[in-house]
């Protein structure tokens, strides 16, 4: 199937969105998405924008059941190893059910990586659901490293009260 990738732009944030949400319904956890597509605007397409997007776009003829031509992305941003220097931390990828298995999840991990490469970084990262073996399998066969299994790292959050009381806790000027 033809498709492209290119770099989204402000315009497609609501599909950005849309896909988001449809991502958060297949990880089972579609309650907790609470970002708007105006937020997706306004970080993304902003002076220091705190994450770059691509979008991976079919023709019209090739268009889903719903009518869409936005049918997966990529939303990534950098970040920085005190041991490695920089690296490309991949959040979401993520397709269309309808479009799985054409090369269109290849086609935007391969664009970041591009990307990240461009840009000098050494390594690309992400999480993956333990449960979600399809994307285990598809990122391994890829060359990505269960780094949980080879050296044992715990991916931690701070959020909500427990972000507040820990920046509550920071040295006064």
């Amino acid at each position: 199937m033809h498709f492209k990738v290119r770099a989204a732009t402000k315009d497609d944030c609501k599909e950005i969105s849309r896909m988001i949400l449809e991502l958060a319904v297949f990880e089972k956890m579609p309650d907790q998405v609470k970002i708007t597509h105006e937020e997706l605007e306004r970080d993304g397409f902003c002076h220091n924008p705190f994450f770059e997007c691509l979008v991976a776009e079919v023709p019209e003829e090739h268009k889903s059941e719903d009518g869409f031509t936005i049918v997966g992305y990529g939303l990534y941003f950098y970040t920085y190893s005190t041991w490695k220097g920089r690296s490309v931390y991949l959040e979401d990828l993520y397709v269309m059910p309808e479009f799985r298995g054409k090369g269109i999840g290849k086609g935007l991990l391969s664009k970041v990586a591009e990307v990240g490469k461009k840009m000098q970084c050494v390594r690309l990262q992400l999480s993956v659901l333990d449960w979600n073996t399809p994307s285990r399998d598809f990122y391994a066969a890829k060359g990505a490293q269960d780094l949980t299994a080879s050296e044992g790292w715990h991916f931690l959050r701070f959020d909500g009260q427990d972000l507040d009381n820990l920046a509550n806790e920071a040295p006064k000027d």
